[in-house]
């Protein structure tokens, strides 16, 4: 039986919870990720502009406009009040024409700044 009491202790302490590491604090969303949520697609157009697509699935509405620069994508959902019929943004997406990720202020910029 002793000889079963190390092996034991060392699988009972794997087995052990570890204490939690908090994450390292940082800009959970930075001011830029939010300038567009929130808005209507009236209000959308009036910034940014006639969209170049636009696709409907069920009640969500996905707009999209682009420059040589950069893409954004518009993801709108009803909102929670006014009966849930207003269509709101919750989540924008940005990014280079070659795919990769740009910064959201940039990308408006281009948008409404074409050269």
């Amino acid at each position: 039986m002793r000889r079963y009491i190390p092996a034991l202790t060392l699988f009972l302490a794997a087995c052990a919870s570890r204490p939690e590491v908090a994450a390292p604090e940082g800009p959970s969303a930075s001011p830029q990720s939010r300038l567009l949520v929130g808005m209507t697609p009236t209000e959308l157009i009036a910034r940014l502009g006639n969209p170049a697509f636009q696709a409907r699935e069920g009640s969500s509405l996905k707009l999209q406009w682009r420059s040589p620069r950069c893409v954004l994508d518009a993801y709108l959902y009803p909102s929670a009040g006014a009966g849930g019929n207003v269509l709101r943004v919750t989540h924008v997406d940005t990014r280079l024409v070659s795919g990769a990720d740009t910064d959201e202020t940039a990308c408006i910029f281009a948008l409404n700044h074409p050269s």
